[in-house]
């Protein structure tokens, strides 16, 4: 889990830029077919939902997700093993963000006409289906082990700060 803000910004910046890389690619994938077009549709599609995902994942959905989780849903044993607390927020966050990005991506592609709840149920679950194990699975250990890097780094250049400052005393 992030300690601060800095950490906070690399883990989201990590977290958000492969899973909305990912998932732009599998809904152009989804609507256009693997055509020639694809990684430049793709690619052209990447910064807006990388914007869009980044606000709500810090400012709206994170902060949700994280409330609900540790007001209804971790508890005094799941408190003892970090593991747990990472998966509970992580599906959160998915659930959240599932729910957010599918309809930014109808938005934008003008699906708001006709059965309007079937196209949002539709592009929900099918990009649940691919966004839940590919946060667990892939990109959540990655960002995960990334941050801790950056844990131990920090944690290795504040140690013997702190051993001068005992050392004087």
């Amino acid at each position: 889990m992030p300690r601060n803000w800095k950490e906070e910004i690399v883990f989201t910046a990590i977290m958000a830029g492969l899973m909305v890389f990912v998932m732009v690619c599998y809904n152009v994938l989804l609507v256009q077919g693997f055509t020639k077009g694809f990684l430049m549709n793709s690619l052209a599609e990447y910064p807006g939902g990388l914007l869009v995902a980044v606000v709500l994942d810090l400012l709206i959905v994170g902060p949700i997700a994280k409330k609900l989780a540790f007001r209804y849903i971790i508890n005094d044993y799941m408190k003892k093993n970090v593991i747990l607390i990472g998966i509970t927020i992580s599906v959160m966050m998915v659930l959240g963000m599932v729910s957010c990005m599918s309809l930014f991506g109808m938005i934008m592609s003008h699906e708001l006409g006709g059965h309007v709840l079937a196209t949002y149920g539709h592009a929900w679950i099918f990009n649940l289906i691919v966004a839940l194990p590919l946060q667990l699975l892939i990109v959540g250990p990655i960002a995960r082990a990334v941050l801790g890097k950056m844990q131990a780094a920090t944690d290795k250049v504040s140690a013997p700060q702190k051993k001068s400052a005992k050392e004087i005393d």
